[in-house]
C-alpha cells in the first residue's frame, strides 16, 4: 500500500472514470492520509501483514494511493508492469517501489507491458482485470483503460485464460475498471451482473464463475456505485480470511448479503469517502497483493 503525499482529484483520469467527483475541500490530501492510515490500522489489528511505502513529493502523482493499477506480483517471483491511460499516473512506476519490495521479497523477473502506451493501448493491472489466481482466469470488461490486445498478451505470457465482456453503469457509461463491478474470492464472487450489457456475455461470466465452484453473490448497480464490488479477500498471518471494503460499500449491502458473505469470512470496513469521491476508487484499488516469495533472513554465523 502506498501512503499518499499529494492525493487529489485527477482531471486526467476523470475523463473516463464516472466514479470520480471533484471535492473543493482544501484539505483533501490530509483527509485521504487519515483514511489510508485508518485502513492500514484496521488490517494490522487483524494480523494482516501490510507493507506500507510512503509516496514521494516528486514527481507529482495524485493517484499513487492506487498501486494495484501499475504493478501485479505473482508467486513465481514475477512482477508485471502495466500501461497506464493517464500520463501523470505513469510516473508512479518510477518511484523506487520495486527496489523497496526487493528488500523484503524475491523478484526473479519482470514482465513489462508499458510499451503499449506508445500505441495508446492500456491495461491497468488488477483494476482492469480481476484475477482468479487459483484457476488462472482473468476476468476483464473492455474499456478505454482495458484493451483486448494487451490483455491477451498478459494472458499468454502468464498463462491465464481471458474471460472478456462489456459492462456499463446505469447511465450506459462503460465501467472503467473491472474491479469496481466484481471481486473474486476463494469460494465466492461478488458481482454486479446487471452491469454486463450483453446477455450472452453475462451468461458466460456467470458460467465461468460457477465452473470453478464459486457461489455468485449478486450486487445491484446502485451497490456497485457505492463500491460494493471493489472489495478484496485477504488472509492474515494465521491463515484466516477477511473481506476488505469501505464503509460506504458495507453500508450499501443488505442484511442478507452481509450474512451470506460472513459465512465465508468476517467483513472489515472503514470510511474511505474522500478517496472514493476524488479518486474514483476504493479499498480494493488501494491494495496491491504481494504473492512474491519472501527473502530469507540472513542469520549471522
Amino acid at each position: 500500500m502506498i501512503r499518499p503525499i499529494a492525493f487529489g482529484f485527477n482531471p486526467e483520469t476523470a475523463v473516463n472514470n464516472a466514479f470520480q467527483k471533484k471535492d473543493n475541500d482544501w484539505n483533501v490530501n490530509e483527509k485521504a492520509q487519515q483514511e489510508f492510515d485508518g485502513l492500514v490500522a484496521l488490517l494490522k489489528q487483524h494480523q494482516i501483514d501490510v507493507c506500507v511505502i510512503q509516496d514521494q513529493p516528486q514527481p507529482y502523482t495524485p493517484d499513487s494511493v492506487f498501486p494495484n493499477n501499475w504493478i501485479s506480483m505473482h508467486d513465481d517471483g514475477q512482477i508485471v508492469l502495466y500501461p497506464m491511460f493517464a500520463p501523470n499516473r505513469r510516473a508512479e512506476r518510477s518511484k523506487g517501489v520495486t527496489d523497496q519490495l526487493k528488500e523484503q521479497f524475491i523478484i526473479y523477473s519482470k514482465v513489462d507491458l508499458t510499451g503499449y502506451e506508445k500505441e495508446q493501448l492500456f491495461l491497468e493491472g488488477t483494476g482492469s482485470m480481476v484475477l482468479d489466481r487459483v484457476h488462472q482466469k482473468a476476468y476483464a470488461c473492455l474499456s478505454p483503460r482495458t484493451d483486448e490486445r494487451v490483455l491477451l498478451d498478459f494472458c499468454e505470457v502468464l498463462d491465464f485464460t481471458p474471460v472478456l465482456f462489456h459492462a456499463a453503469d446505469k447511465n450506459g457509461t462503460p465501467v472503467y475498471h473491472t474491479n469496481v463491478m466484481m471481486s473474486v474470492a476463494e469460494d465466492y464472487a461478488l458481482i454486479a451482473p446487471d452491469s454486463i450489457t450483453d446477455p450472452a456475455e453475462r451468461d458466460r461470466v456467470l458460467q465461468s464463475l460457477a465452473s470453478t465452484g464459486k457461489t455468485v453473490i449478486p450486487i445491484t448497480l446502485s451497490q456497485m456505485e457505492h463500491f460494493a464490488g471493489n472489495a478484496l479477500q485477504v488472509r492474515n498471518a494465521g491463515g484466516q480470511r477477511f473481506l476488505v471494503m469501505s464503509s460506504a460499500a458495507f453500508g450499501s449491502l443488505t442484511a442478507l448479503q452481509r450474512q451470506q458473505l460472513e459465512t465465508y469470512n468476517p467483513i472489515l470496513h472503514t470510511p474511505l469517502s474522500t478517496i472514493e469521491q476524488n479518486g474514483g476508487g476504493s479499498a480494493r484499488c488501494m491494495i496491491a497483493e504481494v504473492f512474491l516469495p519472501l527473502q530469507q533472513p540472513h542469520h549471522p554465523r
